[in-house]
């Protein structure tokens, strides 16, 4: 079974008359097409039964190289309306009662097909393609573990370059460059030393590095459509006398959270394990974000390991586990693991210890 044949199993499961995606990260996964995107309204409809394309006149022939699906054009001149009422009668010709809306779609986009379905119950793709995007399959994962593996490689050899005096960016270029050199395509190198470490999203920067600093390293790159993101701790020589103490518990975080990480739990109880840890050591204030996000053809998808959360983990899902604790003018840890979970718990995927990497530059 093909992924439009599971996503329409999954439309009738839900009830759903009508799917309609942008280009994007749901549009690329259906279908392995990434037609350009802009203010033109390009847009994919799918029925239990047909599909067509919203397609603007000067993107077809390039688009045409990549779908066999019907097209409707539509010009500068013309507009889109009449394209999409087109689509509309010849997709289905009764009344549309529940249409599923890409979450990424840009609002002027989205409200062109709405108005045109006024009496439709109007949802989000997080019942229908959303859901079957969280359970990788074998293919999926085996490209997950190759991405694990170039996230392993960039880490190191941002730890073999770092020695007092290079700066936050110099480090990220090297892991960038070492994405490149893989095949794979960079996407975010956060490095952040000293007090920079206590921010969680830090902004790379130009602070120079210096003996006792304690460093962050959060990168991830993607490779064959599929992403990586791995975070990990690193001193140049000794770190603050105050840091073995945090970054223990965060370790015993992680731990209790893949421990909980089984089939059949909530997502929220696993975010509750890791915070759990955190709190009863007495620095649940400096846990400020959830314990993890979804990893597949976006850094960021469901599952969301959050504290509300109502997911149900199921075999196959692919989600981080990354709580931290982050004090201000002080320092920062976050360690982080991508896991894929197995019937049987989780399988994680970096082959680096989660210890600090103590760097003796001399």
């Amino acid at each position: 079974m093909d992924k439009i044949d599971k996503l329409r199993v999954k439309m009738k499961e839900q009830n759903v008359d009508l799917i309609v995606l942008s280009p994007g990260a749901n549009l690329n996964w259906l279908l392995e097409v990434n037609p350009h995107a802009d203010e033109r309204p390009l847009l994919f409809f799918l029925t239990i039964s047909g599909s067509a394309f919203l397609m603007p006149e000067l993107e077809a022939e390039s688009a045409r190289q990549h779908t066999n699906v019907e097209f409707y054009n539509w010009s500068d001149a013309s507009g889109p309306l009449k394209a999409i009422d087109e689509i509309l009668n010849d997709l289905k010709g009764f009344s549309y009662r529940t249409l599923v809306i890409d979450d990424t779609m840009r609002a002027d986009h989205a409200a062109l097909v709405q108005d045109k379905l006024l009496n439709s119950n109007r949802l989000f793709t997080a019942s229908t393609i959303g859901a079957l995007r969280m359970q990788k399959d074998a293919a999926e994962q085996k490209i997950l573990r190759v991405n694990a593996h170039q996230a392993d490689l960039a880490m190191q050899k941002a730890w073999d370059i770092i020695k007092p005096g290079i700066t936050e960016e110099n480090i990220a270029s090297v892991i960038q460059n070492s994405f490149s050199d893989q095949g794979a395509l960079p996407q975010f190198s956060i490095v952040g030393s000293g007090s920079n470490s206590a921010f969680p999203h830090h902004q790379t920067g130009s602070r120079e590095l210096k003996e006792g600093d304690v460093i962050v390293i959060d990168i991830g790159g993607k490779f064959d459509g599929y992403a990586s993101d791995i975070t990990r701790m690193s001193s140049i020589g000794s770190p603050p006398k105050e840091y073995a103490l945090v970054h223990q518990i965060v370790e015993d975080a992680v731990c209790a959270a893949l421990a909980a990480a089984m089939p059949g739990e909530i997502a929220k109880n696993i975010d509750k394990a890791a915070r759990e840890v955190i709190e009863k050591a007495g620095f649940g204030k400096y846990f400020v974000h959830r314990t993890g996000h979804g990893l597949g053809s976006e850094i960021h998808e469901p599952p969301f390991i959050t504290s509300t959360s109502e997911t149900i983990l199921e075999p196959g899902m692919v989600f981080s586990i990354e709580p931290g604790i982050y004090m201000p003018d002080k320092f920062g840890v976050r360690l982080e693991e991508i896991v894929i979970l197995g019937d049987n718990g989780p399988e994680i995927l970096s082959n680096i210890p989660r210890e600090l990497k103590v760097l003796n530059y001399r």
